[in-house]
C-alpha cells in the first residue's frame, strides 16, 4: 500500500476550515527548506533482496521474476505516484520506458535508482502544479459557463505538455471549488480554503524521504504478485499504520494512510464505528469536528497521526467525520457521520443475540438472531490455561441455549460486515450445527493440503431451522463458516454475494534474515496460503453466493477481492470426503425463492432499498460531472435523501422497538421471514 501523500484531483468537497496560523506555519517551512536529493538508504538494497527471496520461496503465486512482472511493476510504479494521470507528462513516462524490461533483473541486484529517479521527476511536476494551483486561485471561476470535468481518466493518457496539464488542473481546482459553492461559501473563503490545502500538500512533498520511495516502490513490485502482499516500513518511519491499540480507543476503527487520504482499513466489531454501519473498509475521511457544532477541519493531506489525534477522544464525547464511500466510488459525495466515542473492549465486540417474533397468516414464530461481528478468541487466556476463555464458538453456544430456553423456533446467525478472525473459531462455530467432518481446507505455499475437521465427537449442538444472513462485507472466516452451512445442506444462506477472499497470509520480519542491529528494517505480509471448501473449490473471487440472493450496491467489479488487480484466480482442488447432511432441499430453495420474490413486488420498504441500490449504481458508473452551478444544484435537489446521517449508539433501535428495527433493517426482515418460512414448509 503506497503512503505517499498525493493528490487525487477528482474529489469532491464540502465545507471545511483551516486556522490561519497552520497556513502561515506551512509557508514559513516551505521558504525555509529547499528540495533535497533523494537516494536509496544503507539497508535498501539487502532488504529487496531478501524481499526477492521470500517471493520466490514461499509466496503462494509461484510467479518467476520475468519481463512481465517487470512491466506490471514498471505500470504500478507510476500509477502509484499519478494515480489520476495529471502530473507526468507523456514524454516523461517513454523517457523511462527503457528501464521497462531491466527491473526484474535491477531489483534482487539492489539497484534502486529508477524508483528515484522516477520519483524525482513526479516530485518536480507535482511542484509545479501546485504553483499553477496558487495563480488559478486568484480569480474566481465563471460557474455559468457549461463545462464537464471528465473525473475518471482510467483510459486517459498522460498530458502532452503543460498547457494540457494545466486545462486538466484548472477543471480539477474548479471542480473543487464548485462543491465548496454549493454548501453555501463564497469565493474569498473557497480560496483561503483551497489555498491552504495545497500549501499542507506543498508541504508534504518536501518531507518525503528515501524510505517513502523505498517503500512506494516495493509495493509496487510486491502487489505484481496479488493485493494483500504489501511491504511495511520500519515501526519509527510512521505515516503508514497505527497502531492496534491506538485504535480501540475512539470511533473503533483502525486507520492508514493511502496517498493524501486517510482510508479505513478495519473496522473494530463493537465499537461506534461498527454499530453504526455507516462507516466501511477503504471509506475515506476527508473532514474532522468536534462535538455538534465544531467546525470541520480538512483533513485531506494530513498526516496519519495528526489525523489520528483530532479523532480520538474523551468515552462520550462526539465526533463528525466527512467520510467518501469507498462503495459510490470515484465519483463519491461526501457524507456526514455522527458517532459518540467510546472504549472498545472484548464484550463489545462479542456476539450477541435477540428474539424476534414474526406472524406469518395465523402463526406467530420465536425466531432467535445471533449477531456475531467477528471471530474472536482470548489467546492469552487459552494459553494461561483457564477454562472459560472467551471465544465465539462458546459465547454462540451459550446464546442457543437461553434462546432455546424462551422457545426459539428457528435461528438467524448474522454474519454482515464480519470481516473474519480466527480460522479455529470458524471451524468449530460450524461444528455447532454439522456432525463430525472436514470444514474447510487449506493448500500450502508447497502445494500442500491441509484438511481442517470440525472435532466435537460428532456432537450437533442444535439441529432446528438456520438461516446465515451475509453481505459483501462477510469474509475470510465469515465464508469458510457460511461455505461449510451451504456444502452440507444444513442452513439456508441469504443475503448478498460475500467478500472473496479466499488467502491466507502472514508477516515476516526482515530482521530475521538481515541480522544488523544498527540497522531499522521493515516487514513484508505474504500471502502463503489459500482456502477451498470442502467441495474443492475455492471462493477466491467469487465468494459465497447466497441460496436467496438480495440486491446489492456492490458489484464484484467494484468492491470485493475481484475488484483487485492482480488478486489470485478462482481454482479448485480434489473435494474432501464429507457427507451432507440434506436438511435444505431445492424444493425449499425453490419455495424460498418464490416467496422473496413476492415480497419484494409487495414490501415498501424493500422497494425502496431496491431503488436506493440502484440510484447508486448510477452514480457509481458516471464517469464526468458537470461545472455549472445551477446544473449541479438541480441534481442535488434531485436526490430523495439527504447525504447526511448522523448515528449515536443511542439512536439504535431497543430490542423491544421490533417494528422500527426491521422498518430499518429490510435485509434482516427479509431474512426472518424466511426464516419463519423455512419452519413453516418443515411443519407442513
Amino acid at each position: 500500500m503506497n503512503k505517499l501523500l498525493l493528490i487525487a484531483g477528482f474529489v469532491l468537497l464540502t465545507s471545511f476550515g483551516v486556522s490561519t496560523e497552520y497556513g502561515q506555519d506551512i509557508q514559513s517551512f516551505i521558504e525555509g527548506d529547499t528540495l533535497k536529493t533523494l537516494a536509496p538508504k544503507e539497508e535498501h538494497p539487502s532488504e529487496a533482496y531478501v524481499i526477492t527471496n521470500l517471493l520466490n520461496r514461499i509466496h503462494y503465486r509461484k510467479l518467476p521474476l520475468s519481463d512481465s512482472i517487470s512491466s506490471v511493476i514498471f505500470n504500478s510504479y507510476f500509477e502509484s505516484l499519478d494515480p489520476n494521470k495529471a502530473y507526468f507528462f507523456k514524454s516523461d513516462v517513454a523517457e523511462f520506458e527503457k528501464y521497462r524490461y531491466e527491473l526484474d533483473d535491477q531489483i534482487p541486484e539492489g539497484k534502486l535508482q529508477f524508483a528515484y529517479d522516477v520519483f524525482d521527476v513526479y516530485r518536480r511536476r507535482a511542484l509545479d502544479q501546485i504553483d499553477y494551483v496558487f495563480t488559478l486561485l486568484e480569480t474566481e471561476f465563471d460557474f455559468s459557463k457549461d463545462e464537464t470535468y471528465v473525473f475518471d481518466r482510467e483510459e486517459a493518457d498522460w498530458p502532452e505538455n503543460s498547457e494540457e496539464q494545466n486545462e486538466i488542473w484548472r477543471k480539477i481546482i474548479k471542480n473543487q471549488a464548485l462543491s465548496y459553492k454549493l454548501a453555501g461559501r463564497e469565493w474569498d473563503d473557497i480560496s483561503e480554503s483551497l489555498t491552504k490545502r495545497y500549501q499542507r500538500i506543498q508541504k508534504a512533498i518536501y518531507q518525503y524521504n528515501s524510505e517513502d520511495v523505498f517503500q512506494s516502490y516495493m509495493n509496487a513490485y510486491t502487489s505484481s504478485y496479488d493485493p494483500h502482499t504489501d511491504y511495511f516500513s520500519p515501526p519509527d518511519a510512521e505515516n503508514f499504520q497505527i497502531d492496534m491499540s491506538l485504535s480501540l480507543e475512539g470511533i473503533g476503527a483502525r486507520l492508514m494512510q493511502n496517498l493524501d487520504y486517510t482510508q479505513v482499513a478495519e473496522i473494530i466489531p463493537g465499537g461506534p464505528a461498527y454499530k453504526s454501519k455507516q462507516l466501511q473498509k477503504d471509506d475515506k475521511i476527508i473532514g474532522v469536528a468536534q462535538g455538534d457544532d465544531g467546525e470541520f477541519l480538512d483533513v485531506i493531506g494530513w498526516r496519519l497521526d495528526d489525523v489520528v489525534s483530532k479523532i480520538r477522544g474523551p468515552k462520550g464525547s462526539v465526533v463528525r467525520l466527512q467520510i467518501l464511500k469507498a462503495s459510490e466510488g470515484i465519483n463519491a459525495l461526501p457524507d456526514t457521520l455522527r458517532l459518540v466515542r467510546d472504549k472498545i473492549n472484548l464484550e463489545q465486540q462479542a456476539a450477541k443475540s435477540e428474539m424476534i417474533p414474526i406472524t406469518e397468516g395465523n402463526t406467530t414464530y420465536n425466531l432467535g438472531v445471533i449477531t456475531v461481528p467477528s471471530f474472536y478468541l482470548n489467546f492469552d487466556e487459552l494459553r494461561e490455561g483457564k477454562e472459560d476463555y472467551r471465544s465465539t464458538t462458546r459465547d454462540v453456544k451459550n446464546l442457543i441455549t437461553k434462546l432455546q430456553e424462551q422457545g426459539m423456533d428457528g435461528l438467524l446467525i448474522d454474519l454482515r460486515f464480519n470481516g473474519g478472525g480466527s480460522l479455529q473459531e470458524a471451524i468449530e462455530m460450524s461444528g455447532l450445527f454439522i456432525p463430525d467432518g472436514p470444514v474447510v481446507q487449506v493448500r500450502n505455499y508447497d502445494q500442500s493440503v491441509d484438511k481442517m475437521d470440525d472435532e466435537d465427537g460428532g456432537e450437533v449442538f442444535y439441529d432446528g431451522p438456520l438461516a446465515v444472513l451475509v453481505n459483501r462485507g462477510s469474509a475470510s472466516a465469515s465464508e469458510i463458516f457460511s461455505g461449510a452451512i451451504q456444502d452440507y445442506k444444513r442452513g439456508v444462506i441469504i443475503g448478498e454475494s460475500t467478500f472473496g477472499k479466499g488467502t491466507v497470509q502472514n508477516v515476516i520480519d526482515l530482521s530475521r534474515y538481515i541480522r544488523n542491529p544498527e540497522l531499522n528494517l521493515g516487514q513484508i505480509k505474504m500471502t502463503l496460503a489459500k482456502f477451498y471448501r470442502v467441495t474443492g473449490s475455492s471462493n477466491q473471487r467469487v465468494g459465497i453466493a447466497p441460496d436467496v440472493q438480495f440486491p446489492s450496491i456492490y458489484s464484484p467489479e467494484d468492491f470485493g477481492e475481484a475488484s483487485r488487480e492482480n488478486a489470485l484466480p478462482w481454482d479448485e482442488i480434489a473435494g474432501a470426503k464429507f457427507k451432507p447432511v440434506n436438511m435444505i432441499s431445492e424444493e425449499l430453495l425453490d419455495h424460498l425463492n418464490t416467496l422473496y420474490r413476492d415480497d419484494l413486488n409487495s414490501d415498501e420498504d424493500l422497494q425502496k432499498l431496491a431503488r436506493d441500490i440502484e440510484k447508486a449504481k448510477e452514480n457509481r458508473n458516471r464517469k464526468s460531472v458537470s461545472l455549472n452551478l445551477e446544473t449541479r444544484r438541480a441534481a442535488s435537489n434531485n436526490d430523495e435523501d439527504d447525504l447526511a446521517t448522523a448515528v449515536d449508539n443511542s439512536d439504535l433501535p431497543d430490542q423491544a422497538d421490533i417494528d422500527e428495527k426491521l422498518k430499518k433493517d429490510p435485509y434482516l426482515k427479509e431474512g426472518l421471514r424466511l426464516l419463519a418460512a423455512m419452519k413453516k414448509f418443515k411443519i407442513g
